[in-house]
Order: structure tokens, then sequence, then C-alpha cells
């Protein structure tokens, strides 16, 4: 049972799959969990403008999410195709 080029491939793709996602989560959770904090407090300093606030952070979610969601495809990539 000797170890081929193709196990070697497949065993890279693994590996670079979960590093994708691994390291590709990362930005976005912290990025999303300061943009909610940072939105709490404006809330609570003008709760007048909590509609406003709220809308512009789950705009700039999303947007922070797109990272993760990109790293989620390469993933996928590397899991299914390679």
């Amino acid at each position: 049972m000797a170890i081929e080029g193709a196990d070697i491939v497949k065993a890279a793709a693994y590996l670079g799959a979960g590093l994708a996602m691994g390291l590709g989560a990362i930005g976005p959770g912290v990025g999303e969990g300061i943009t909610a904090s940072k939105a709490c407090e404006a809330i609570g300093k003008n709760p007048n403008e909590a509609g406003l606030i709220t809308r512009t952070m789950l705009v700039g979610q999303a947007v922070a999410e797109s990272t993760g969601i990109y790293s989620l495809v390469i993933a996928l990539l590397l899991l299914f195709v390679v």
C-alpha cells in the first residue's frame, strides 16, 4: 500500500479546504462582532436613530460576510472539484 500522487493531491486539497474555511471565517466573525458592539454603543447614545443604525449595521455585516462566503466557495471547490 504505497502513497501515490493522487493521494497526495487529495490530502493537499482537504488540508487547503480546512485552512480556507478556518482562516476565512476569522475575519468576518471578528468584523461582525465589532460592528454589532459599535452599533449597540451608538444606539445606547442615540436611541432615536436605532432604525438607521441597525439598517446600516446589517448592510455592513452583509458585506463583511461575503468574505466568509468566498472562502466557503473555495473550500467546496477544493473538496469536490480537485
